[in-house]
């Protein structure tokens, strides 16, 4: 289900749970977790009377599809794994490789090792995605490493502020832990400066701006999608990335819905090595907001991409859809289309220069 905001519920249900005293220290950490106060961008062109706009119009809820898609989200069969998700200790020497290696962590989470530097891609490592640690969406699974586990990196990137993906305490612990720049969307800075990351490590960007960091050229791009962290909507901007190196390329769609942009891309900026697309958390109630699986690798053709990298599934219930379905699909629509889908285990470390056959160590779990 898309994220609307949880606040108010977030905060009631602390006071419920602490008591007074430990109530109020628990909603001043919601209240901190809804992040900043954007700025406007009036020199934007995404930047229209006050909102950021998608190119292409979201179709949105008809009138009871949200208590429709409750109710298909808590029918759904296979919401969850029946047995562990098998993991591996994700592996990487002092110095990343040279070629394109990607490490999938759950959700969106992503380590991406493209001509010798390392990126990391909306690294999400809380319980819940919400602003509170007892209310809220909880992981199917847990991340297969601890965040001062991971390398050091040189860039970390945010497709969007929801809270599946922009996590306060995550960019806490990482602004700690390693000294890299964030790379983030017009408007998303306003709540990591109110987390604590110093202003010169953040990098701010419209659709089609790029920054050079560790020899790569790293370009937000448009996506189909929406933000807020609270009651208000779409006051920071939501982005797909391309991250290129000399040799190789990697497009990440972010959360999106299908849309004519995918093409455009691929034309400007493509082809690419891998794909990073998301394909979770799709309902007919929310057409536009999240791709189906068929739309994903639709858009893995529209870009040019070789290997297809499955992202956004698995690890939250956010849509109703059995926990394993999205894989299901995206490999027979990939099979149909003859691109080449390469489904990692949570924490495996996958060499995409020369990209393994698929192996499908899901369908054991039911």
């Amino acid at each position: 289900m898309p994220k609307f905001a949880r606040a108010g519920r977030a905060v009631g249900a602390a006071f419920a749970v602490g008591g007074a005293a430990g109530g109020a220290v628990v909603a001043a950490d919601v209240l901190a977790a809804m992040g900043g106060r954007p700025q406007h961008y009036p020199s934007s062109p995404q930047f229209v009377e006050g909102r950021f706009r998608n190119t292409e119009p979201l179709r949105w809820l008809p009138p009871g599809s949200v208590r429709d898609a409750a109710r298909d989200i808590l029918r759904s069969r296979r919401r969850r794994p029946a047995s562990p998700v098998p993991s591996c200790r994700p592996v990487g020497g002092a110095s990343a490789a040279a070629g394109l290696h990607v490490t999938w962590f759950g959700h969106a989470s992503t380590l991406v090792e493209i001509d010798g530097a390392r990126l990391l891609v909306d690294p999400m490592w809380s319980d819940r995605a919400s602003p509170s640690r007892i209310a809220g969406p909880r992981r199917l699974l847990g991340p297969p490493c601890a965040l001062p586990e991971l390398p050091e990196v040189d860039g970390i990137v945010f497709s969007h502020d929801h809270y599946d993906h922009l996590d306060m305490r995550t960019v806490r612990e990482l602004t700690r832990l390693q000294r890299a720049p964030f790379l983030v969307p017009l408007g998303v800075s306003a709540h990591l400066l109110r987390w604590g990351v110093p202003p010169e490590r953040i990098i701010e960007l419209d659709w089609h701006d790029s920054a050079h960091i560790a020899g790569l050229r790293i370009t937000a791009t448009p996506a189909r999608h929406f933000s807020g962290r609270g009651l208000v909507r779409n006051n920071t901007l939501w982005a797909s990335w391309v991250l290129a190196g000399g040799s190789r390329r990697v497009f990440y769609s972010g959360d999106t819905g299908y849309f004519p942009g995918f093409a455009r891309i691929g034309r400007d900026y493509g082809p690419f090595d891998a794909t990073l697309m998301q394909l979770g958390a799709y309902a007919p109630s929310w057409p536009d907001v999240h791709m189906t699986p068929e739309e994903a690798v639709a858009a893995h053709v529209d870009v040019g991409g070789a290997a297809l990298v499955p992202v956004h599934w698995g690890t939250f219930d956010l849509g109703p859809h059995g926990w394993a379905e999205p894989v299901d699909r995206a490999r027979k629509e990939a099979a149909a289309r003859g691109a080449h889908l390469v489904v990692p285990k949570p924490g495996e470390r996958v060499d995409l220069a020369t990209p393994p056959d698929l192996d499908p160590w899901w369908e054991p779990l039911g």
